[in-house]
This record gives structure tokens, C-alpha cells and sequence, in this order.
């Protein structure tokens, strides 16, 4: 069949098609240039220069195919990680706070956290003051060392959460290996506080570590693992029918001011180091960017496994000062309302519950309000339970998540999405070009006028018509 090459519409070398309008076929053109880009070292994923989603240029290597079984630009891209990620310059990537691949442009912004730990500090004097108009002795001499004593436990359960929240390994056990710690000690204490101590901590070390193998080796969420591992201690918890008296003689109360001076300090230290981006983004490595069942490397497991079986050590030694603390024996709970109390302060205290961003005094500031509101509650003789102020803590935490997400994210990486919210998409095809997305009306205007009854007529013209068929 012979047909007239005259009347296919042929690509006009100025780059303008009669059919598809204006189009880049610099891909075609080996030596031609791409347009360039606003930003320096960014091109469209398939072209010449890629880039990758940290921001490192790669070349595509010759010859490689473009079609959907090739290596060509279908692949290159992470479909995991937006425009906006993809073409992010390597050098504002030094200021991100996340991880360097999927990050956000720009410094956090503190103002939120100074502000929110004003309002709390406001609380903490606040109910003090209300305290002490109650009952001024719970805040003098012996009483006050209880409460440091209380307030260290349940600081130390606080700096747990919140070190697993930074991870991205929540342990949801800590509140059970507590109690069954305090179980331990009372009724092991008499044989040495050290011993005692030193075979728990090795218990709870071994539960942490076969929660690490659990969490890294399978990669699974954290919350998951610890949850059945805080069931599984319930089932050691719940052999004991009756409360245990303390068999030793150990006294905390004593070195009250040590114990709560050391949570303070530690407290203090982690937030100070976690405004670093570097310590931030190292500890966070396990934290999932994108696919969440994506491994994330040898160090970040290395990282999740050392911040589990820290965090069930911290229990152990909050559970110990729980036992050696209190004036009576020691009550067989489940634990969860200890969990739900660390979980709410370390909300409250300005962490977030994604576990990127976090303050530096709420911590310690929430340790102390919750603990001056328990013992309100307990001189006003109200009957609070533990679960009632940890589901309250809680609900005001995710409040106060919500607001350092919203407030303390970085300005710049707001006006940089909008900025690219605003430009044309790049679509690709797997033919012989690539088309930058246009006004819908430009697809229409590039075709040529043509009357209607020669298009009727076309279907029975001499080029189908020929002779020579």
C-alpha cells in the first residue's frame, strides 16, 4: 500500500509540533541542553541529569532504556518522596532536622516550646501554691522528700517514653516491667539491695533485648512488640493474689534530692541534646520516611535495639525507687496506668508524639505538675485514679502534639511547598519524548483549523483509494 508522506504532519525544527503544539526534545538531541532549572543541579527525573532524593546528581547511563522494562526514568525517581523532596538542594539539606532524604528545608522553630513551657511553669506554681494552703507540711522536711522520690520515678519512666518516642520504638512496657521491679525488690530485698537490683535489671535487659531481635530482625512496629511483651509481664504481675510487704530496710527518702537531681539533669541534657539536628536525625534513624516496612539500615537497628533495652533499665530502677518509697507494701497492678502517666508527660511536656520535635524544660516541668497534682488530689481526699490523670495527660498531649507539628515546623519548608504547589506538573511518557504539562487549552489550539466535510470526505480520499493497494 502506497501512501502520501506529504501530509503527515512533520515536527517543525524550531520545536513546535502541528499536533501536539510546543514541545523539549532536547532528550533527542544528545547534544543539546535541557532547559535549566530554577534551582542549581535540578533536572526533570529522566533527563541527562537526575536527581536523587537526597540531592545528589546521577547521570543515566547510555543507552539505557526508557520503556517500562528498562532502567530508564520509571525508575530513578523513590515513589516514595514527593517533588518537593526530590529537588531539594543538597546545601539546604544541612539544616533539615529529619532525615537528610526525606527531610524538610529550614530550622524548627522554638518559640512554641518556650511558650508552652512558660504556661507550664505557670501550673507548677500554681498548684503549689494551692498545695500548700491545703496542707503546708506535705511540702516541708519528710513529705517533700517523698514526693522527689515519686516525682524521679515517674521521671524516669517520662525520660523513657519520651527516648523511645525520639527512636521511633515506642515501648509501651515500661509500666509493667515497673511494677513487677517494685515486686522484685520487696520481696528479694533482704538478700542485698544491690543483688536484687542488678538480677532485675538483667531480666528486664533480656526482655529488651528479645524485643530488639523482635522489632529490628523483622522490622515491625515497636508499639506492637512491646504491647505483647507488657501482657506477658501482667502474667508474672498477676501470680501475686495479695500486696508484698518491702523485706529490707532501704530507704530512698534519703537521697531524695539525689535521685531527683540526677532525672533532672538527664532531663535537661536530653533536651538540650535533642535540638541538635545531627544527634536528633542519628537517634531518629529508625524512624520510617516512607514506606514504614522499609528496613532502615544496619545503624538505625543497631540505634532502636540500644534505646529498647536502655529504656526497660530506666523501668527497672523507677520501679525500685516505687518500692523502697512508699510507707506501705507494694500493690500488685497491672502497670498500664504507669505507661499511660510517662506516655502523657512526655506529650504534655512538648515532645511530639511523632517523635521529631520536643522541648527542652517540659519533661521536667510535667514530671513535677502531675506529681503536685496527685498529692493535691490525695490532701483534697478526692478519689483520682492513676488511669483517670494518664487518660487526661494523654488527651491534653496529643493537643499539645498537634500544636508544636503545626507551630514549630520550619517556615521555609511552608513557603518552598507552596511555591512548588503552584508550578505545572512534569508527566512522562515512554515514547520518544518528554512533555511538559501545559494549559488544557493549548492541546486544542495546536491543531490546524480543518472544515468539517473535509474530514467526512478524508475516509474515502485518493491516499486510501489508490491504485496502487
Amino acid at each position: 500500500m502506497s501512501y502520501d508522506e506529504s501530509r503527515l504532519p512533520r515536527r517543525d525544527p524550531s520545536g513546535t509540533d502541528p499536533l501536539f503544539g510546543s514541545r523539549n526534545d532536547s532528550a533527542l538531541d544528545p547534544g543539546r541542553d535541557p532547559d535549566p532549572d530554577p534551582l542549581p543541579g535540578r533536572r526533570a527525573p529522566g533527563g541527562p541529569a537526575a536527581t536523587s532524593p537526597g540531592g545528589v546528581a546521577t547521570t543515566a547511563a547510555a543507552g539505557s532504556s526508557t520503556g517500562p522494562d528498562g532502567a530508564g526514568d520509571r525508575r530513578t525517581a523513590d515513589p516514595g518522596t514527593t517533588a518537593t523532596q526530590r529537588t531539594v538542594p543538597p546545601a539546604v539539606l544541612e539544616d533539615v532536622f529529619d532525615d537528610p532524604a526525606h527531610g524538610e528545608p529550614g530550622r524548627d522553630r522554638m518559640a512554641i516550646h518556650v511558650a508552652w513551657e512558660i504556661v507550664l511553669l505557670l501550673g507548677v506554681l500554681a498548684v503549689a501554691f494551692l498545695l500548700y494552703r491545703e496542707n503546708p507540711d506535705a511540702l516541708r522536711v519528710d513529705a517533700l522528700d517523698s514526693l522527689l522520690v515519686f516525682a524521679a520515678a515517674l521521671g524516669l519512666l517520662t525520660l523513657a517514653t519520651g527516648l523511645t518516642l525520639r527512636a521511633g520504638t515506642p515501648n509501651l512496657a515500661l509500666g509493667p516491667v515497673a511494677i513487677a521491679a517494685a515486686l522484685h525488690f520487696a520481696e528479694q530485698s533482704d538478700r542485698g539491695v544491690l543483688d536484687t537490683v542488678a538480677v532485675a535489671a538483667l531480666a528486664a535487659a533480656a526482655l529488651g533485648a528479645v524485643i530488639a531481635v523482635v522489632v529490628v530482625g523483622f522490622h515491625v512496629p515497636a508499639w506492637a512488640a512491646t504491647l505483647g511483651a507488657a501482657l506477658a509481664v501482667m502474667v508474672f504481675i498477676g501470680q501475686r493474689s495479695a500486696p508484698v510487704t518491702v523485706q529490707s530496710t532501704y530507704d530512698p527518702t534519703g537521697q531524695a534530692l539525689y535521685f531527683f537531681g540526677g532525672f533532672a539533669a538527664l532531663a535537661l541534657l536530653g533536651g538540650l541534646l535533642g535540638s541538635i539536628r545531627a544527634i536528633r536525625r542519628t537517634v531518629g534513624r529508625f524512624r520510617p520516611v516512607a514506606d514504614p516496612a522499609r528496613r532502615r539500615g544496619a545503624l538505625a537497628g543497631a540505634l532502636a535495639a540500644a534505646v529498647l533495652v536502655s529504656s526497660m533499665l530506666f523501668a527497672v530502677v523507677a520501679g525500685v525507687l516505687l518500692a523502697g518509697g512508699t510507707t506501705g507494701p507494694v500493690v500488685p497492678t497491672p502497670g498500664l496506668e504507669w505507661t499511660g502517666l510517662a506516655l502523657g508527660a512526655t506529650l504534655l511536656g512538648g515532645t511530639s508524639v511523632f517523635g521529631r520535635r520536643g522541648g527542652i524544660f517540659g519533661s521536667l516541668l510535667t514530671v513535677v505538675l502531675v506529681t503536685l497534682f496527685i498529692t493535691y488530689a490525695a490532701e483534697r481526699g478526692w478519689d483520682v485514679s492513676l488511669y483517670a490523670v494518664a487518660a487526661a495527660t494523654i488527651v491534653a498531649g496529643l493537643v499539645v502534639s498537634r500544636l508544636v507539628e503545626t507551630f514549630g515546623r520550619p517556615r521555609s519548608a511552608t513557603v518552598r511547598d507552596e511555591d512548588w504547589l503552584n508550578e505545572p506538573a512534569i508527566t512522562r511518557t515512554s515514547g520518544w519524548s518528554e512533555l511538559r504539562s501545559q494549559d488544557p487549552d493549548s492541546w486544542s489550539s495546536g491543531l490546524p483549523p480543518q472544515p468539517a466535510d473535509r474530514r467526512l470526505d478524508s475516509w474515502g480520499s485518493g491516499r486510501w483509494g489508490s491504485e496502487d493497494r
